[in-house]
Formats: C-alpha cells, structure tokens, sequence
C-alpha cells in the first residue's frame, strides 16, 4: 500500500455506523454468511440452534473483519478505480488506520469466540481464511501477477468448509465439493467483471487478465474454467449432498453459463462496445444467480428429508 493524497485529506465529517459496516464490504459477508450455513445444515450432524447462530455469527464478523483489511490496504488503488472510489477510505469518510484497527479487533475477536463457540478446527480455519485472503491475496497475489483471482479465490470457498467443521469438528469430501464449486466459479465471474471494467483494473495498476493477456485471452480463459466448472457442479449432483433437486438445479444453470461462455468467446471487442458488452454483463448477472442457486439447492436436500418426515 503506498501513501497517496487522500491521506492528507480532511474528512468529510464524522464517520457514521454506516460507514464502519460498508468497511466490512457488507455484500460479500452475506455470501459468506449463506454459503457457511449451507455448509453447516448440510453437515450430518445437528447443532444446537444457539451453537449454530453464534459460529455463523462469528463468521460473519470474522468476514467483515477482512473486507475492512482488505480496504485499509488497497485504500490507494480502490481510489482510482470507478467501481470502487467511493468506499468509505476514498471517499474520506473513515481513515485507513481507523480501518485497520478495526479489521484487527475483529479478526481476532471472531476467531477467538468462534474456538469458544464451536471449536478449536473451525477457528483454524476461519483464522487461516483471514491471513489467506489480507496476507495471500490482498498484498501479494492481486498486484504480482493475472492469477491473482484464480488463486485468490480459495478466500471465498473456505465458508462452506468452515461451516462444515462448526457441525462436524472433522473433514470429509463433502464440502472441499462445496469449496471447488466456489473456487471455480471465481476466475469466470470475475473476468467477465473485468471485461466490461473496462480501463479500471489498467488505472489502478492491478495485473488482471484482461490488463495482462488482452481481452481475447480473458474471453477464452472465462470458457476454458467454464467448462471444469460445468463438469464439478453436475458431477455433485450425484454425492451425498446433491440428490434430485440440485440435480435439476444444476443441469438448467450449467447450461445457461456454458451457452453464455461460449457466447463471450465468440465475441470479438468491436461487437462488445457496440451493444455496450451486453452479453458480459448478462453472464456476470447470471454468475452471481449460478452460485446463490446452487448452495441453494444444496440447502434444500439438507433440509427437505426432516420436512417430509414432519409432513408424512
């Protein structure tokens, strides 16, 4: 992180309580706090309900405690890029330190409350997802090299597992599924981000793929993580956390993704600007839909065999 001019800058006033939870990236923390209890309730074994709210609660802190880390350190480039440059350090609303000291409280008040609340493997974890996506992928991975996002991605597939762990104590096969479906949904939904980003990343200095390799090369690599991708999901429909349901689920959305991969590819830039990448913005709607509604169905077949024996 290098030291830029709204440093300097006087706030704009007194921070609000909004401005302190927008540090803790509010959007990403709900993806995290839905994919950890997928992975929670769909663990063999039941919890407490109070166990249960308090880890899943402690994860989400743990979550926002990173978001506000991760602004303290790219607080120089979040100010370049549009997408970006009105979060609450740019925006001169909270200070960077202001946001470091509060990631640091919370990453250890998460971690430490979440060995007291569950146990001392799921603390572990979420302590190792913190340092994995501040230390891995914040200050090394995302300005050193294009796999930035590919690597970088394993920060938000560890939720699933941790939730996992909260219930079980122990590993088992089924959520590093639920961590590879997150894994290798990352490298597309991103690029196509940056796809229709357009000069954003390349401003901020930021080594994305389409700053790297050019945009033909993105569009390529978006249908070539496409297809394992496909593969993944519709293979999990067949282990013990997938059934009819998902199944269903993940034959309707693996097609309309791949269709939509193919049909970036196909796409050159010209055809692009002219419909004001209309097709990348579509698929990049629709990745966001292709997680929720997977982990969605993954939570129904937890979930529906206790509703049928109530009903039957």
């Amino acid at each position: 992180m290098t030291d830029v001019s709204y440093q300097q800058t006087a706030q704009t006033g007194e921070a609000s309580l909004g401005d302190y939870f927008a540090l803790m990236k509010p959007r990403v923390m709900q993806l995290v706090v839905f994919t950890a209890l997928v992975g929670l309730l769909a663990a063999p074994m039941a919890v407490h309900p109070v166990v249960a709210f308090a880890s899943i609660l402690f994860v989400a802190i743990g979550a926002g405690a990173s978001g506000a880390l991760n602004m303290w350190w790219d607080a120089d480039i979040d100010g370049v890029m549009n997408r970006t440059a009105k979060r609450p350090i740019p925006a001169g609303k909270v200070t960077p330190d202001e946001a470091k000291v509060l990631g640091f409280a919370l990453s250890g008040m998460s971690v430490m409350m979440l060995a007291l609340a569950a146990n001392l493997l799921a603390a572990f974890l979420l302590a190792f997802t913190i340092f994995f996506y501040i230390v891995i992928y914040s200050m090394w991975l995302k300005r050193s090299t294009p796999q930035n996002i590919v690597i970088g991605g394993a920060a938000g597939a560890f939720p699933p597992v941790i939730g996992w762990v909260i219930a079980t104590g122990s590993m088992a096969i089924e959520p590093w599924l639920m961590f590879a479906l997150i894994f290798m949904w990352t490298p597309p939904h991103f690029w196509a981000l940056a796809l229709f980003m357009k000069a954003d990343y390349h401003n901020a200095g930021v080594p994305m793929l389409t700053v790297t390799h050019g945009r033909t090369s993105t569009r390529k690599h978006i249908l070539i993580y496409t297809v394992p991708l496909v593969i993944l999901a519709v293979g999990t429909g067949f282990t013990s956390i997938g059934g009819p349901v998902y199944l269903a689920t993940a034959l309707v959305l693996n097609a309309m993704f791949l269709k939509g991969a193919y049909d970036i590819w196909r796409r050159d830039e010209a055809q692009a600007e002219a419909d004001g990448y209309a097709v990348e913005k579509s698929f990049f709607k629709l990745s966001l839909w292709y997680l929720f509604l997977h982990f969605g169905a993954i939570l129904a077949e937890a979930l529906l065999p206790a509703a049928w024996g109530i009903w039957a």
